[in-house]
């Protein structure tokens, strides 16, 4: 990886002197972003994403699999070329729940220095939910003094409580604080495995299977639902959710009718509680075989969207927030944000000073 350029002032110096890189690596998909400043943000130069899978077995076994080590080596290869021919000068690598779970993470994370020289860090859930926010920041509303942020990873599905609070002096308006945050140790992966793995993929779910999947994730909810009386803030109108996650997207594209998935068209957009309600529940009585062929799920996809809608349905029954605001955004994201500023206040003559 190339190393940092000195910074040369005005436009050139702080943020604007870099290339950034983010990998998240998740128990599903292995994702990278390769950007660089601009006025507004930042502007992506680069990007890959696969579905690698690295977290299958994990839920039963406790450990990273042979064939699911070798998927993610091969795309963290990819990654590596990309940061390598960009000429990336600053980086930070994630991995999140099936390093977090399996026995033999750090092993594999040490494999994969050895192989693709990139370095890796598993963060907790508590960062994951902080990065996650970070990157959906300015798609709150100021005027509405709560939010609930819903990221449904493949591993586990974090949610966040969060004070929104109305800021003159950034984008968009709006300052957070995080209140409270839990991970329930269930993602589209792990309750997939849990509870669908024996499942003929040419016959759909019954009811009571679906049913419990459900009720897995409400039971998980209700004490951090109680602990910080969300229900009552929900009733005074006082609470926004957002949904920062494969399923949440897929369900808008789907919504929306899009043949082809479409970022602009999906990051943004708004379903109200009753339409996701109503997609839930047209798709959990299909067969993994029938979810393949509905644009935007496809086989990539089809065999963990019922237990992505189950997730997201649990959160909308316990939580009955008029509407979701969707993000096509998460943690990479989130950590080239902390980059930028990061170059920033190196930049700064009194950061430098110590002042």
């Amino acid at each position: 990886m190339a190393g940092d350029t000195k910074p040369k002032g005005g436009w050139h110096s702080g943020r604007f002197a870099h290339t950034f890189a983010a990998i998240d690596l998740g128990t599903n998909n292995c994702r990278l972003l390769v950007a660089r400043a601009s006025v507004e943000g930042f502007e992506v130069i680069d990007a890959y994403s696969r579905p690698v899978r690295l977290g299958e077995g994990v839920a039963l076994n406790g450990a990273l699999c042979g064939d699911a080590i070798e998927r993610t080596l091969t795309a963290l290869g990819v990654c590596a070329s990309k940061i390598e021919r960009n000429a990336v000068t600053r980086a930070r690598h994630i991995a999140t729940e099936a390093c977090r779970r399996a026995c033999n993470g750090g092993d594999f994370l040490g494999m994969v220095k050895e192989r693709t020289g990139l370095a890796f860090e598993v963060i907790a859930p508590a960062e994951e939910a902080r990065l996650a926010l970070a990157s959906c920041e300015n798609l709150l509303d100021p005027a509405i003094p709560f939010a609930l942020l819903v990221d449904i990873g493949g591993g586990s599905t974090e949610v966040s409580w969060i004070r929104v609070i109305p800021r003159n002096d950034r984008s968009g308006g709006v300052g957070t604080e995080v209140l409270g945050m839990t991970s329930v140790p269930w993602g589209v992966v792990t309750l997939s495995e849990s509870c669908t793995l024996s499942q003929p993929r040419e016959r759909p779910l019954s009811r009571a299977c679906y049913d419990d999947m459900v009720e897995r994730i409400r039971t998980d909810l209700r004490p951090f639902c109680a602990t910080h009386q969300i229900g009552g803030a929900i009733a005074r109108n006082e609470v926004q959710m957002v949904g920062a996650s494969g399923t949440v997207t897929t369900v808008s594209a789907h919504h929306l009718g899009l043949k082809r998935y479409n970022r602009t068209m999906v990051d943004g957009s708004r379903l109200s509680r009753d339409q996701i309600l109503r997609i839930c529940d047209e798709l959990s009585v299909m067969s993994v075989n029938e979810l393949t062929h509905l644009p935007c799920i496809g086989d990539d996809r089809a065999d963990l969207a019922l237990a992505g809608g189950a997730i997201l349905e649990a959160v909308c029954r316990q939580w009955a927030a008029p509407s979701v605001r969707v993000a096509d955004r998460g943690l990479r994201e989130g950590v080239l944000m902390d980059l930028m500023r990061q170059a920033d206040r190196e930049a700064d003559p009194l950061c430098r000073r110590g002042h």
